[in-house]
């Protein structure tokens, strides 16, 4: 599934990285056969689009034509998409509301839900590997960067479900949320890095340290939101992690603790973007947007 350039995304370069994103999944999503209106309604109701931000924002601090940005940062947040919809089901974290609307499963129910999602998973790789404007080896390098990451994911949440109700220690905390939450952050740098063409080892691995130190700071921080946000801002059951018995940072290290992690780790990926050699101003504002969120 090749996607073309619109003629508004050649005209409108202001528009901004979580529209361009939207219309690219609205097109993407038009036509899925039986499956179309649930993941249209799971993917294209809400959500912070944070993770393709990331992906156009790396390109673009490396002067990469957008339109060749576009199928990564359609990609990975499909996959996002579906984790979330997997997340949700009753033998997950049994949520029935997601972005202030019913979840997937209680829209469209269970057995749906769970197609929706492999259906999303398997529509994101095919995004990328049908992508004819990027070579095939850079369309091979972003499948293999995806396919690890979605597996990462996996096996965070694996980890996060075989330890609720039980006493943890920080490390092990800290594995689960670099796999559940911090690999597809890293994922979406790295993939606008791939798409860039242009870094050299170097970069790659200043980049990498960015997306572990983002990645982890962005879970910490969701810990203390589950505590700290009212519901109708969260767009979720506020305290669900707490109701659940499940390990977090708050739990064990006191929500002051908490804050003051997540700030540090911010603080320390503004450090890592200092040592690139291009101009970051983008990076450091968007860092600065992910600190400060509300939910």
């Amino acid at each position: 599934m090749v996607i073309k350039p619109s003629n508004l995304w050649t005209k409108n370069r202001k528009m901004n990285y979580a529209q361009r994103v939207d219309q690219c999944l609205d097109r993407v999503l038009s036509n899925q056969g039986s499956l179309t209106e649930a993941m249209r309604y799971s993917v294209l109701s809400s959500g912070k689009r944070f993770r393709p931000i990331l992906t156009y924002t790396v390109a673009n601090t490396f002067g990469t034509n957008l339109d060749l940005v576009d199928s990564s940062a359609c990609a990975v947040e499909l996959i996002h998409s579906y984790s979330l919809i997997h997340d949700d089901l009753p033998a997950m974290d049994d949520d029935d509301i997601r972005h202030n609307q019913p979840a997937c499963h209680k829209r469209f129910g269970e057995a749906q839900a769970i197609l929706t999602g492999d259906g999303l998973q398997a529509l994101a790789f095919e995004v990328l590997a049908s992508d004819e404007q990027l070579s095939a080896r850079t369309r091979i390098d972003l499948l293999q960067t995806l396919t690890h990451a979605a597996f990462e994911m996996a096996e965070g949440q694996s980890i996060d479900l075989s330890v609720a109700s039980q006493t943890v220690n920080i490390d092990t905390l800290k594995n689960m949320h670099q796999k559940k939450t911090g690999a597809l952050l890293g994922c979406a740098v790295k993939l606008g890095a791939l798409v860039a063409n242009v870094c050299d080892e170097k970069e790659m691995q200043i980049l990498t340290c960015f997306a572990t130190n983002i990645g982890l700071a962005y879970q910490i921080q969701d810990d203390v939101l589950d505590v700290l946000t009212p519901e109708e801002i969260l767009g979720k059951k506020q305290n669900s992690d707490a109701d659940k018995n499940k390990p977090t940072y708050p739990a064990l290290l006191g929500l002051e603790a908490s804050k003051i992690e997540y700030k540090n780790l911010y603080q320390r990926a503004l450090s890592d973007l200092d040592a690139l050699s291009v101009d970051v101003a983008q990076l450091k504002i968007l860092t600065a947007k992910l600190q400060s969120r509300k939910f």
